[in-house]
């Protein structure tokens, strides 16, 4: 076939891009009704929009440079990209177009303008370039900075570090690179900071442990190595933490128990290793605890028995040793236990049954009978029973 075709079923065909259309041999942009093509996409088409003075045109609209202090769009399949003369409204102190537009292109720098801005949310949309290193000159932003669910690249500029009155920082679900910059330790202010669902590489900075007002601290979903900091036990206000699917290393901080206010410890899927603190126990908040896929080794905290309001104990697929400790029927609260795949040995509490999962999977251990009647067949069968007397 001829360059540009493919052999289908014996004939050269032309196979068109994913929103191209073959029209006369020439794979081509097909736009819809009130969309025109521009730079190769579809954009909304206005050309009988003409603003009066000291108003600026923003795809179909007039905004007036002087009065507008809010720009919401939300929901309103707005197709096209943030044009640069958004940098005009000086007096914008919100903006927000997000959910179920399809803002495409890069977030211009002339953003960087809107220096009144108390929120900025471009969330779930198709931007993508870098974030601009203007963005360091929002000072005022309080209420957020929203750019999640985008197609971002690039790093996170150290520029941001200057943002610090920002309360909410979200930045999930782009490809964004390199690492969490030590700047963002200079945002004390900040109540939850959201990096998960990206490609961010290196160490967790020491500086976070700076957040002391952090509630919600999300880093999941990313390519960090390196130890879980020890001060970030320094976060007494913290209610969530989610760390998992990364390549983090080292032990989990014994000191964990000064997170007196800890609802969820995601910190799943690493390379985690050492032993299970047994500070754990004093977090009477936790609601669940998720360290499964990780080196742990040592045996399962009694003090974990201390925790009966737990939803959820996940401790699969580590180097556990020892016994299941009685005291684990003491979380009546529990819809799942997952103990499988560790190394655990002994005779299985009949206090087992006691706790809320009827069916707590503990199977590829080496546990020995009799076996209380919660357990499976199947978890059993399982049981590497060769050192049992």
């Amino acid at each position: 076939c001829d360059e540009g075709l493919t052999d289908v079923d014996g004939e050269c065909t032309l196979i068109c891009d994913e929103g191209l259309t073959d029209v006369d041999g020439e794979c081509t942009l097909i736009c819809d009704e009130g969309l025109i093509e521009e730079d190769d996409i579809c954009v909304m088409d206005c050309p009988d929009i003409t603003c009066e003075e000291g108003s600026v045109k923003l795809w179909c609209e007039c905004y007036n440079i002087e009065e507008t202090d809010q720009l919401i769009i939300i929901d309103s399949g707005i197709i096209g990209r943030i044009p640069p003369e958004i940098g005009e409204l000086i007096n914008l102190t919100h903006l927000r177009i997000s959910d179920h537009n399809d803002i495409i292109g890069e977030i211009p720098v002339e953003i960087g303008n809107l220096t009144n801005l108390t929120l900025l949310n471009l969330s779930d949309n198709n931007l993508t370039g870098s974030i601009p290193v203007e963005i360091g000159q929002l000072t005022n932003l309080s209420d957020g900075l929203y750019l999640y669910d985008n197609q971002l690249t690039g790093s996170i500029p150290s520029d941001i570090g200057s943002l610090v009155n920002l309360r909410i920082l979200d930045l999930d679900s782009n490809e964004l690179s390199g690492l969490i910059p030590s700047d963002i330790g200079s945002l004390v202010n900040l109540r939850s900071l959201d990096l998960s669902d990206n490609e961010l590489s290196g160490s967790i900075p020491l500086e976070i442990g700076n957040l002391t007002n952090l509630t919600s601290l999300s880093l999941s979903f990313n390519q960090l190595t390196g130890s879980i900091p020890s001060n970030i036990v320094e976060l007494e206000n913290l209610n969530n933490l989610y760390c998992t699917h990364n390549n983090l290393t080292g032990s989990i901080p014994s000191g964990i128990g000064n997170l007196t206010n800890l609802y969820i410890l995601f910190l799943n899927d690493n390379e985690l290793e050492g032993v299970i603190p047994s500070s754990i126990g004093i977090l009477d908040e936790l609601d669940q605890i998720h360290l499964s896929n990780n080196q742990l080794t040592g045996e399962i905290p009694l003090e974990i028995g201390n925790l009966t309001t737990l939803q959820s104990l996940s401790l699969y697929n580590n180097q556990l040793t020892g016994e299941i400790p009685l005291e684990i029927g003491n979380l009546i609260t529990l819809n799942t236990l997952s103990l499988s795949g560790n190394q655990l040995t002994g005779e299985i509490p009949v206090e087992i049954c006691n706790q809320g999962d009827s069916t707590p999977t503990i199977g590829n251990n080496q546990l020995c009978p009799p076996y209380p009647e919660c357990i499976s067949q199947e978890d059993i069968n399982s049981q590497d029973i060769s050192n049992c007397p």
